[in-house]
């Protein structure tokens, strides 16, 4: 079941399942992708592609990121020693408040750091982090049973931001699991397989600008290495595999 239990009703308002042929790339209905390597702020050592190794469906209803250790030059003509891939919904579709919920299983490994999140649609006119940020599932290799979910924000970014955290007894990238938040005009909830986790509201950030009261877009991607990770050791295996099942967006019926 992909609803909270929170609310009573929900509208379907974006559904994307994945379903198509093997070797099919995500629907351009849906999403575009970010191009190139040049570190994406974070110092990642990835170069991310629309090339059919790197996102494209699995015939058995999944959409798969995969990271490659493989020299790649982009579009930016920056070489790097990995490939990967970030696909965003900006420009296909954007949504204030509701309900934003994948179900994911996540790759493991040090250096390794899958994301589902999300960016004010105003960035383009205003920058990061004015725009806003919601990240609904991030994980990395040191806390393997640990998700985390953050905003950041004017005054509260990098690593000023909000950040909560979900502990796991066992590792996350064992099984699927549902990631998701209820976006509200004064509250942010995160949730895994339908526990919240925690609640954020305008008091959690103490008097600075709550900026989440405008239409977001979605990003799903699979960075490598970077300055929260850190990069890839002896220990860590390729290709690495971010596997979606689906993404749904709701919103509150009135």
């Amino acid at each position: 079941m992909s609803l909270a239990t929170t609310k009573s009703t929900w509208i379907l308002t974006f559904s994307d399942d994945f379903d198509g042929p093997a070797g099919s790339p995500p629907s351009s209905k849906f999403w575009n992708h970010n191009l190139g390597g040049g570190g994406w702020g974070n110092n990642e050592l990835e170069s991310y592609t629309d090339g059919s190794s790197n996102s494209f469906l699995d015939g058995d209803g999944h959409l798969i990121i995969e990271a490659r250790k493989e020299k790649t030059t982009g579009t930016d003509k920056i070489e790097r020693e990995y490939s990967s891939a970030r696909l965003v919904s900006k420009g296909k579709f954007s949504q204030k408040y509701g309900r934003i919920e994948a179900k994911i299983k996540i790759p493991q490994g040090q250096g390794i750091w899958p994301a589902f999140w999300m960016l004010g649609e105003n960035i383009d006119e205003v920058g990061w982090p004015v725009c806003g940020e919601i990240d609904i599932l991030e994980s990395i290799e040191v806390v393997a049973k640990t998700a985390f979910g953050t905003l950041h924000g004017p005054g509260y970014s990098g690593d000023s931001a909000i950040t909560r955290k979900f502990e796991s007894k066992i590792a996350l990238a064992d099984d699927f699991h549902i990631y998701a938040i209820e976006w509200s005009q004064n509250e942010i909830r995160w949730f895994i397989d339908e526990h919240c986790y925690s609640t954020v509201t305008p008091e959690t950030v103490k008097g600075q600008d709550w900026v989440f009261d405008q239409p977001f877009f979605m990003i799903l991607n699979l960075a490598v290495g970077g300055n929260w990770p850190g990069n890839p050791d002896s220990t860590t295996t390729f290709p690495q595999r971010l596997i979606i099942d689906y993404v749904k967006v709701y919103k509150e019926s009135v």
